[in-house]
């Protein structure tokens, strides 16, 4: 680079970059399974990988990880199908189209048609990777002291929390059981849909579900501010909303899960990693964030120590688990509008795990339980998926919902609230 001009670097950097990101979606895209995942996360949060001018179009070339993935070749699609089902594709389709819609960590998706004409998606599973996964589990299993050393708080238990939530991706059928039982809560939403699934035509590894067009995510990027925002309040009632109000949640908020369609509804797809969480792991959730919210420092000391997440003989203080907490939460926590960037997002991630940042040395050390872990992935990913968004809105009303039971403020909130007040069944006098 030496005697070049800084015109010439500037762009050979940009190429760099460019290359950079290009090979990543080639190599991820080709390993599939975990080291994909890994990707689809650097395309919310690149970790501050590449220097801040080129971080748009880094993560966007790495959003191909979502959903575009390269493909892979029908004919072994197709042999999936025959043999976990027992029968060739034609048999239970009239018509599937063999090029892919979308291929992202763990299979791909087609369109297919129904005998009676129903049209839906097939998501089929790559074949092997079942095996992939577990063997890159294993692996992690034998790393797991020099990644607990990486990441504080990955102990036994949150490890085997970490592969049972992966390995029940690899689990089609269940997640057909699943995404019909979701598709029930939400029936007839006003502004949440989510496809039937098709259980009886299901298999470990076949997936078939109902046909739900609509907006790609980057196509929502390019929405006007408004429409954005009403966007952001939906992704974020569904995703975490739904743990407060149902005790169970959809633990995988991502660009590629998401839809628009036509009358304004958000699609959600992708129900392979589902978590039901009991009364007490919820209550703990619920009491830490409004003690946050009220600045309560020492009772939400104390409410981090009795649930296990501090150890009060760590030299941890309350104000440093305070500022913590609200390091990552502090955008649903402050009473005001508050709009949200992969800027502001990436830090908060980079402040509550990065080894790098000597900020909350302390906190980092402590243990996370493990009923707690996918709660806390949807929260952080959530917050990385308004950021893409650039959604704005006052988080914390919409919060206080389903903290404090408070009334909606909002169109989206009073439009969900009379929805629930029609499906709750009324006394008979």
């Amino acid at each position: 680079m030496i005697g070049r001009s800084a015109e010439v670097r500037a762009r050979i950097a940009d190429e760099q970059v460019l290359a950079m990101a290009t090979q990543m979606v080639r190599v991820l895209g080709d390993l599939k399974g975990l080291a994909m995942k890994f990707g689809q996360f650097l395309s919310m949060f690149d970790l501050e990988l590449v220097p801040p001018e080129h971080r748009e179009g880094f993560q966007q070339q790495l959003a191909a990880l979502r959903d575009r993935a390269p493909a892979v070749d029908f004919a072994a699609i197709s042999a999936v199908i025959e043999e976990d089902l027992g029968a060739p594709t034609e048999h239970w389709f009239a018509d599937f189209d063999p090029v892919p819609i979308a291929a992202a960590s763990i299979g791909q998706v087609h369109r297919a048609r129904l005998a009676d004409g129903t049209e839906v998606v097939v998501k089929v599973q790559y074949p092997g990777i079942d095996q992939a996964v577990r063997a890159d589990l294993r692996n992690i299993g034998l790393l797991r002291g020099m990644v607990a050393q990486l990441v504080p708080g990955f102990t036994v238990a949150v490890f085997d929390e970490f592969r049972t939530h992966i390995e029940s991706e690899l689990d089609y059928l269940a997640e057909a059981r699943t995404q019909q039982h979701v598709a029930e809560l939400y029936r007839d939403h006003p502004f949440i849909c989510v496809p039937q699934a098709f259980p009886e035509l299901s298999s470990r590894r076949v997936l078939v579900t109902e046909y739900a067009p609509g907006l790609d995510f980057a196509a929502m990027r390019e929405l006007p501010a408004a429409e954005r925002d009403r966007i952001g309040e939906i992704v974020y009632r569904f995703y975490v909303g739904s743990l407060f109000e149902l005790s169970e949640f959809c633990g995988d908020p991502h660009p590629g899960n998401i839809l628009l369609r036509d009358d304004g509804r958000v699609v959600f797809l992708d129900f392979g990693l589902y978590k039901r969480m009991d009364a007490a792991a919820l209550d703990v959730e619920r009491t830490c964030l409004r003690a946050a919210a009220e600045e309560r420092v020492a009772d939400l000391y104390r409410l981090l120590v009795a649930a296990g997440i501090v150890d009060e003989s760590a030299g941890v203080s309350a104000a440093e688990a305070f500022d913590y907490v609200l390091s990552a939460s502090q955008w649903c926590l402050v009473d005001d509008e508050l709009p949200i960037t992969p800027e502001l997002a990436c830090g908060a991630v980079l402040l509550a795990i990065d080894p790098r940042l000597a900020q909350f040395a302390g906190m980092k050390r402590q243990n996370l339980p493990p009923e707690h872990l996918l709660s806390r992935r949807a929260d952080l990913h959530t917050f990385g998926l308004l950021g893409q968004l650039r959604a704005t809105a006052n988080w914390h009303r919409i919060a206080r919902e389903w903290l404090y039971g408070d009334p909606p403020q909002t169109e989206c909130g009073v439009l969900h609230q009379n929805w629930k007040a029609a499906r709750t069944p009324q006394p008979v006098d």
